[in-house]
C-alpha cells in the first residue's frame, strides 16, 4: 500500500490577502486550488490513501475529499510536528510519500518518486535555477545548500549556501519513506520531545532538520532527480508572476500545468 502525507496547516503570511479568509493550499493556481492540483496528480498516479494535516481553517478542506487531521497548534508548531500528527499513516504497512501543500508538479515528478526503491526517497530538482531566476533576482538569498555524495546519498540540506557550488540541486519539500523506514520515524522523533511532549526545538523543527539528522543518524537518505516539473508558491509575488507567465505561453517550460 502507498500512502501519502500532505502537510498543510500554515496559513501562509506572505499571501495575504489571498489567506485571510483560507489556508494556504487552496489558494488558486490558474484557477484552480494548489491543493486540488496536487491531489489529481496522486490520483492519477493510482495513490487514493490521502491524508491531509490541516491546521488554519481546517474546516475548509473537508471539501477536498481525503482525511483530513488537525495539527492544534499548528499556530506554534512547523513542519515536523504536523507530519507526526499523522504518524498512525507510519504503521509499516506501506510507503509513506510527504508532501509539502504549497507546491504543484507534474506527474513525472511523483512517478520518479514511486519509483525509487530508497529507504529515504527525496526529490531534487537539478534545475532549480530556472524556477529561481524566474522568482527573484539573488538566487542565493533563497535557496538552501544540497550536498551529495558520489553514490547519491543526500549528506547535507537545508543550510545557507555560500555559494552556487553548496547547491547540487534544490530540496522541493517531496519525499518517500519506505514502509520499514517510515515504522521507525515516530520513535525518532519522540526521542526529540522532553517527558510532556513540549521540547520547543522539535515541536518548531523544519523538514530539512529532520532530514538532516536521519542523514547525520546515518540513514540512506537517497536524492530522486528531477529537471524542473514543479511550482512553489510562497508569496503573492509567485503568484503573479506564474501568472504572467501562462498569459505569455511560458509556463510549461517551468511546469505543465494539466
Amino acid at each position: 500500500m502507498l500512502s501519502a502525507v500532505i502537510l498543510a496547516a500554515g496559513q501562509g503570511t506572505r499571501l495575504r490577502p489571498l489567506t485571510d479568509d483560507r489556508p494556504k493550499c487552496l489558494v488558486e493556481l490558474a484557477g484552480r486550488s494548489l491543493i486540488d492540483r496536487q491531489l489529481a496528480v496522486f490520483r492519477a498516479l493510482g495513490v487514493t490513501d490521502l491524508t491531509i494535516v490541516g491546521g488554519y481553517r481546517v474546516d475548509q478542506l473537508a471539501a477536498c475529499g481525503a482525511r483530513t487531521i488537525m495539527n492544534p497548534d499548528f499556530a506554534t508548531t512547523n513542519m515536523v510536528a504536523s507530519l507526526f500528527c499523522a504518524r498512525a499513516m507510519m504503521s509499516g504497512a506501506g510507503d509513506v510519500i510527504v508532501s509539502y501543500g504549497d507546491i504543484v508538479f507534474e506527474q513525472r515528478v511523483l512517478a520518479a518518486l514511486c519509483g525509487s526503491d530508497a529507504p529515504v526517497a527525496v526529490i531534487v530538482d537539478r534545475q532549480w535555477r530556472a524556477l529561481w531566476e524566474a522568482r527573484m533576482e539573488d538566487c542565493l538569498q533563497d535557496a538552501e545548500t544540497l550536498k551529495l555524495a558520489s553514490d547519491g546519498r543526500i549528506v547535507e540540506l537545508g543550510k545557507k549556501p555560500h555559494g552556487y557550488a553548496d547547491i547540487e540541486g534544490q530540496y522541493i519539500g517531496l519525499m518517500k519513506f519506505r514502509a520499514d523506514y517510515a515504522a521507525r520515524l515516530p520513535a525518532i522523533y519522540d526521542t526529540l520531545l522532553d517527558g510532556t511532549g513540549a521540547s520547543q526545538a522539535a515541536r518548531t523543527m523544519y523538514l530539512t532538520d529532520f532530514l538532516q539528522r536521519l542523514i547525520d543518524d546515518d540513514w540512506p537518505v537517497h536524492a530522486v532527480p528531477i529537471d524542473g516539473g514543479w511550482l512553489e508558491v510562497d508569496t503573492v509575488q509567485d503568484l503573479a508572476i506564474y501568472h504572467q507567465l501562462q498569459r505569455d505561453g511560458q509556463l510549461a517550460r517551468l511546469c505543465r500545468l494539466a
